[in-house]
This record gives C-alpha cells, sequence and structure tokens, in this order.
C-alpha cells in the first residue's frame, strides 16, 4: 500500500507539473510509475522492468522533460568540485531529487566507490544556488553516524548521576530543524549501518504520521520540509517494515566506471604532480 501511495503522489505532482500540461493521463501513469520503481532497481533489472512497462502501456511514449536549471547547476557543481557529470551520476541525482518529491524518508543503497555522498552533496549544492528559480529552497543536510554512539547518545537516556533526561544527538537534530521556520529544506543522514537494533525507533518517523516519538514521551513532530535519510552499504540486517517505509536509490559502482574516478583522482593532484605531455 505505501508503494501505491508514493505512485499516487508522484503522478499528482507530474500532474500538477507545467511541464506536463500536454502530457496524457497514461504517460503521467508511466513517468509516475518510473519515478518510484527505476531508482531502486539494479543495471542488470531494468531491461527487466522495460520490458513490463512496454506490456502495460503499449505504444505509449513517455515524455522528454527539459530539466533546464536544475541539469546546469548540477554540471557545474560536479565540475566545482572536479567530480565528473557523466549520465550515469547525473540520472542518480535526478532520482533522489524525485523521490525527495513523493518520500521523506528513504536510503541512499551500494557500495562504496558507487557515489552516494557525492550524489547528495551535488544536489544540496544545486539546490542552494538556484534559491529563488523555481521551487528550489536552500538545503541543509545533517550527517551523524547512528553505530558510533550509544542508543542513549542517539535517543536520549536518563543520566544516571543526576537522573535527568539527556537528548539525543538524532533528536537534537531533527528538534533543531523542526523548529526552522524559514522555507529551507534540512535533511538529517545516517551514515552507517542500518539494524533493528536502533531503526525500529525511527518507524514512527518515517510513517505517514511522521513523528519522533521518545522515551521521555516528548514528540517531535517532521515538517514538510524535512526528509530522512540513510546511506548504507547493504540492507542485509533492515527488516522488511523499515524498508517498506523507505524510498530507495541503489548506486552501484558498474553505474559510473573506473574511469570517472581516475579522471577526478587527476584533477586532484597538485599540478606539481600531474603528467606532462
Amino acid at each position: 500500500m505505501r508503494a501505491v501511495a508514493s505512485v499516487i503522489n508522484a503522478a499528482g505532482l507530474l500532474k500538477s507539473n507545467p511541464l506536463y500540461e500536454t502530457a496524457t493521463e497514461d504517460q503521467v501513469l508511466l513517468c509516475a510509475l518510473r519515478d518510484v520503481n527505476v531508482p531502486k532497481f539494479l543495471k542488470d533489472d531494468l531491461p527487466l522492468f522495460e520490458n513490463i512497462i512496454s506490456d502495460l502501456f503499449p505504444g505509449i511514449v513517455k515524455p522528454e522533460i527539459d530539466l533546464g536549471a536544475l541539469l546546469v547547476k548540477l554540471k557545474e557543481k560536479c565540475h566545482e568540485n572536479k567530480l565528473q557529470p557523466i549520465d550515469g551520476f547525473i540520472d542518480k541525482i535526478i532520482q533522489l531529487y524525485d523521490t525527495c518529491a513523493v518520500r521523506h524518508g528513504l536510503m541512499l543503497v551500494g557500495p562504496t566507490g558507487g557515489g552516494k555522498t557525492s550524489n547528495y552533496k551535488m544536489l544540496a549544492a544545486s539546490m542552494s544556488a538556484l534559491v529563488g528559480t523555481g521551487d528550489f529552497q536552500k538545503t541543509h543536510y545533517h550527517i551523524l553516524n547512528p553505530k558510533s554512539i550509544t542508543m542513549e547518545q542517539l535517543y536520549g537516556g536518563l543520566d544516571p548521576a543526576t537522573n535527568e533526561w539527556d537528548d539525543g544527538i538524532a533528536a537534537l537534530l531533527v528538534a533543531d530543524s523542526a523548529k526552522d521556520n524559514s522555507p529551507d529544506k534540512h535533511w538529517i543522514m545516517f551514515d552507517g549501518p542500518v539494524d533493528a537494533l536502533w531503526i525500529e525507533s525511527m518507524n514512527t518517523v518515517l510513517d505517514d504520521n511522521k513523528k519522533l516519538c521518545l522515551n521521555s514521551g516528548a514528540i517531535i513532530n517532521l515538517t514538510s520540509r524535512m526528509t530522512m535519510m540513510f546511506e548504507v552499504e547493504d540492507l542485509v540486517h533492515a527488516s522488511p517494515a523499515t524498508v517498506s517505509r523507505c524510498g530507495m536509490i541503489y548506486m552501484e559502482p558498474a553505474g559510473i566506471g573506473l574511469g570517472p574516478l581516475v579522471k577526478s583522482w587527476i584533477e586532484r593532484l597538485p599540478n606539481s604532480m600531474r603528467l606532462r605531455k
């Protein structure tokens, strides 16, 4: 049901987008299904998905949408940070942008070398640079590793010495972001393994009610400008309850290749160390 709701929300957003004014309902639904499902598939799974879509929508052509300023700014920011704006990398950034529009909880999944960190950083930088253009707002991301600290340090707990409640890091980040009345966007990034020891406490946040319930009895409501993100290598220890609540964007190193990594490494070398012709 959550997947169906995501498709419906995506279709509603596309229908209200001026870029889709001339698109038929079949084309809007086709785009919504692709936007919600394509990010989670592996490279080898995409042909199978395309075959299923072609059977469901025979003869329907996906409309080509001009991303305009966002696409230009993404490539500009990639060059500034000595990253290579290849199609595979840019496509994943656009998928993250589309997923943020329909989900307030999402996961960037994939092994090291897939570009997960650069993905959201380039998108945040581009959106911040486009403030005043369209619906873009300044974007902040707050990073913490949930496995580097204890559960009490993450969510909060009673101080054994004073018997007073000490707020956890995650609770403080969420509370501070929720108090921000500006139109800025806030991404809370949990950069670390996902397992049942700490992620189950996030289920109420990832639900539609979007509330962080603490053991102290405090309840923090997320705003529409907040997104909970998880950067993980795999979902081996994640429960189905958590996975079903999040949008998934899978980033595999095979989608980027070794060439762009080598080129970026060379560009970051001091001029004196670069090979001369």
